[in-house]
């Protein structure tokens, strides 16, 4: 069993909600980055997505744009953040999720890239420009190596292609709330909660909703229906605003406490 399928099982055994951040690797710094991991965690994280920068993060808003700029500038890629997971893993189990696209994997290990994940300590990989129909041999690779895969289901998916997404996701299922890239909206999209249910009718995998949550009235919103919510561009644009901040890393830290509804 991975630590996102264990850590899934316990939430739902006490009743509670996934809150589940997304920082981008190397913004502001890689150091940066690695204390952030452990704040998430204190915090409260139960899966952390952590994205790994790329030149052309086309599913992204412009937020999340700017970060990935931020973190290219040290020219560094998944050979960098894997240290960091390894390092991270000595004192902290909260599943890492890597948020990424194709082409850094592909840069980093033509084989046995599935090994070297595990070993780092990485629990999953979800790659927003690889689509089931092409996903075959990448999710066989990564079942061998008892990592997770996720894959998006959007507002736009039919129900057999959210069938064909329940099958090759595992750990679980993360709904898009709306079409287009990420980035803060005032309100989530009315229709996501029809679209979770038609998720659940094609899967028991459990269901996080990300794109836009950028509340704590959000959260609350989406776990009603959902098993967990994803907040990303909201705590990327607070890095981005206090990365000068002698004390970002408890900035980040209390942030994610109001979002998940633990402080005003």
């Amino acid at each position: 069993m991975t630590r996102i399928t264990e850590r899934f099982n316990q939430l739902k055994q006490t009743g509670r909600k996934a809150f589940i951040p997304y920082i981008t690797a190397g913004d502001p710094d890689l150091a940066t980055t690695e204390r952030l991991i452990h704040a998430l965690a204190d915090a409260g994280a139960d899966v952390i997505e952590l994205g790994v920068p790329f030149s052309d993060p086309m599913a992204d808003g412009p937020v999340i744009q700017r970060a990935s700029e931020r973190a290219l500038k040290t020219s560094m890629g998944v050979a960098d953040i894997l240290p960091i997971v390894e390092r991270v893993r000595k004192t902290c189990d909260v599943p890492i999720l890597l948020f990424t696209y194709f082409n850094p994997l592909l840069q980093f290990a033509q084989s046995d890239l599935g090994k070297q994940l595990k070993a780092a300590g990485v629990d999953g990989v979800l790659i927003t420009d690889l689509i089931p129909e092409e996903a075959d041999e990448f999710v066989a690779e990564m079942r061998a190596a008892e990592i997770d895969t996720v894959f998006l289901a959007a507002p736009t998916s039919t129900d057999e292609r959210l069938a064909q997404i329940g099958r090759y996701s595992s750990g679980f299922v993360y709904v898009v709330a709306r079409t287009g890239v990420t980035g803060m909206r005032a309100s989530v999209a009315t229709e996501v909660e029809s679209l979770v249910a038609r998720v659940r009718a094609q899967t028991d995998l459990p269901v996080a909703v990300g794109f836009g949550i950028s509340t704590a009235e959000h959260v609350q919103d989406v776990w009603r229906y959902a098993d967990g919510a994803v907040v990303g561009t909201r705590l990327v644009l607070e890095i981005e605003q206090q990365a000068a901040a002698p004390d970002l890393v408890e900035r980040i830290a209390t942030l994610v406490r109001t979002l998940r509804g633990e402080a005003a």
